[in-house]
C-alpha cells in the first residue's frame, strides 16, 4: 500500500517494508533495465596535504541510459570520528545516481573541516553531474547519523556552500537520517563539554531554521530506542521549521528500530521523497 508523505510527525512500523520500489517515473519495479556504472576514488578537492588527498574522495554510481536523473549525495555516519563511504544497497540501481562521500575525521581535524569537506563534495556534484547525464536541478543531500548532521548543516546554514559559490536553496531536498539537530556531540567534545549536555549554537542545524530552506524530510528511529534523544531533537526541528514558516518539513519515526537499524527501512521513504520532488521539477 503506498505510504503518503505526511506533513506532521508519524510513526511507521512494518508498513515501511510494504513500500513498493518505483523507478524514476513512479512506476512499480524491483529493478531497472538501465545499465549502471560506478566510478570510484574521485577526488573532489586537491591539496598537497596527504590526509586531504586520502580522505576527500567519492564514488559515483549512476545510470548510463537515463537522461537528467536525480542524484543523492550520501554522507556516512560514525560520529564524525569514524566510518567509510558506501553506496547503500537500497539506493543502488533505482533510477538515480548516488554520490558516496568520504570526508576528514575528528580528532585529526575539527568538525568545521568535516562540514567544509561535505560542502566541497556537494559543490563537486553541482559542477560535474551533468557530465554523467544527471540534472543539477535534482541534487538531493542525505546521510545517516553524523551524515544526517552534515546534511542539515549544509542545507540550513548557507555559509558552508556559499564558500563554493553554491546557493544552498539549489539543493532539491534534504533527507537527514537520525542526525543531530542540536550542536553535534563531537563539537561539544572539542570544547570539553559532556556529550549528554545539550548545546544549541551556530554549529546546530536548529540554529538556522528558516522558511525558505529546501524541502526537508526528517527520519529517526523509535524514540525509546534512539540514542541521546535523537527523535525529540528532530521533532523540535520539525516544529520550529513550521513555526518559521517552512511548508515542506516532514518527520517520520520508525517504530521498533534503534539508531543503527533505522537506515535500511528509511531508504524507501527517501526514494519516494526524491521521486516525488524530481517529478515536480520535471513538470
Amino acid at each position: 500500500m503506498p505510504l503518503q508523505i505526511l506533513q506532521s510527525p508519524t510513526t511507521l512500523t512494518f508498513l515501511v517494508f510494504a513500500l513498493t520500489c518505483t523507478n524514476t517515473y513512479g512506476q512499480p519495479s524491483t529493478s531497472t533495465s538501465s545499465s549502471y556504472q560506478t566510478d570510484e576514488n574521485i577526488s573532489y578537492r586537491t591539496s598537497p596535504d596527504p590526509y586531504i588527498s586520502k580522505m576527500c574522495v567519492l564514488d559515483l554510481h549512476y545510470p548510463q541510459d537515463i537522461k537528467d536523473f536525480p542524484t543523492v549525495v550520501w554522507f556516512h555516519g560514525g560520529g564524525l570520528t569514524s566510518g567509510k563511504r558506501d553506496i547503500p544497497e537500497q539506493l543502488s540501481e533505482q533510477g538515480i545516481a548516488v554520490v558516496a562521500v568520504d570526508y576528514r575525521l575528528s580528532p585529526k581535524v575539527k568538525v568545521v573541516d568535516c562540514i567544509d569537506d561535505a560542502a566541497a563534495a556537494v559543490a563537486w556534484t553541482f559542477a560535474n553531474i551533468k557530465k554523467y547525464g544527471g540534472s543539477a536541478d535534482k541534487i538531493f543531500v542525505s546521510g545517516h547519523s553524523a551524515g544526517g548532521y552534515l546534511t542539515s548543516m549544509l542545507g540550513l546554514d548557507k555559509r558552508w556552500l556559499n564558500k563554493y559559490n553554491i546557493e544552498s536553496n539549489s539543493i532539491a531536498g534534504l533527507i537527514p537520517f537520525s542526525g543531530h539537530t542540536i550542536t553535534h556531540f563531537t563539537v561539544r567534545k572539542e570544547r570539553g563539554i559532556d556529550g549528554k549536555q545539550p548545546i544549541l549554537d551556530e554549529m546546530a542545524p536548529l540554529f538556522h531554521v528558516r522558511d525558505d530552506a529546501p524541502p526537508l524530510l526528517l527520519i529517526t528511529g523509535d524514540r525509546e530506542l534512539e540514542m541521546l534523544g535523537r527523535y525529540e531533537e528532530n521533532a523540535y526541528m520539525w516544529r520550529m521549521m513550521k513555526v518559521a514558516g517552512h511548508e515542506h518539513t516532514t518527520l517520520h519515526e520508525l517504530d521498533g528500530y534503534n539508531h543503527g537499524q533505522m537506515a535500511k527501512p528509511a531508504h524507501p521513504l527517501l526514494l519516494r521523497f526524491v521521486r516525488k520532488l524530481a517529478k515536480k521539477i520535471d513538470q
